[in-house]
This record gives structure tokens, C-alpha cells and sequence, in this order.
């Protein structure tokens, strides 16, 4: 297992890794919608939050040596479910190849955030 880091996503906020390498496969650590640079929160609506959380996701994939592209699941936390087509309208831009997805309404999420995503992905 190889430890992912970089500083064009937002360090991790507690005990974890960005995301891990293991064999030819990154899992991703949630994503929530963090600033890189300040680590502030973006305070917006679902999909202001979703650009921004999906930015995040693709520069610690990139940074293991993967891409968007190469996702095989992703696992979507909504704050609340009425969110979800708001929610696809950003997310359908980013995944174009449609992977694997479960999406579930979570009662609170890390900084009150609306959404947050994390990821399976070939390296």
C-alpha cells in the first residue's frame, strides 16, 4: 500500500490519507468542498460544492497516476436527497463514462457540507 498526497487538493482533516494506492487500484478518501490553497470551505449550493469536491478528487487522482476517467465507483453523500438532480447535472459533466455509483442521504457531513464524494479508481 502506497500513501497519496498532494497539494493541489485539500490535506486531510483528520488520521487519513488523500487516498492509498494498492496493487493497481486507488481508493480515494471523501472529498468534501474544500479550497486547496486555504483549506476554507466553499460555502454554496450543491452545485458550487460539487465543482469544487469533484477539482479535489481529480487532482488526488491525478496525483496517484490516475484520472476521472479511470473511476470504476464512486460513493455520493448527499446532505439531503432533493439535492440529487442538482447534483447529477455537475456530477454527469465530470463522469461522462459513468461509472458504478451508489448515492445516500447522510444526516451531517464534515463541515456541513451538502455534498461529499469519494472514489475507486484503476491506476
Amino acid at each position: 500500500m502506497q500513501k497519496v498526497s498532494t497539494k493541489s487538493a485539500p490535506a486531510a482533516i483528520g488520521p487519513y490519507s488523500q487516498a492509498v494506492k494498492s496493487g493497481n487500484m486507488v481508493y480515494t478518501s471523501g472529498q468534501i468542498a474544500l479550497k486547496p490553497e486555504t483549506g476554507e470551505f466553499l460555502d454554496g449550493d450543491v452545485k458550487a460544492q460539487a465543482v469544487q469536491l469533484l477539482e479535489n478528487l481529480k487532482a488526488v487522482l491525478e496525483a496517484a497516476g490516475s484520472g476521472l476517467e479511470k473511476v470504476v465507483k464512486t460513493t455520493c453523500y448527499l446532505k439531503s436527497i432533493d439535492d440529487f438532480s442538482a447534483f447529477n447535472e455537475v456530477y454527469a459533466e465530470y463522469f461522462k463514462h459513468q461509472p458504478a455509483r451508489s448515492c445516500i442521504e447522510a444526516a451531517n457531513l464534515p463541515r456541513g457540507a451538502l455534498v461529499e464524494v469519494d472514489a475507486i479508481a484503476e491506476n
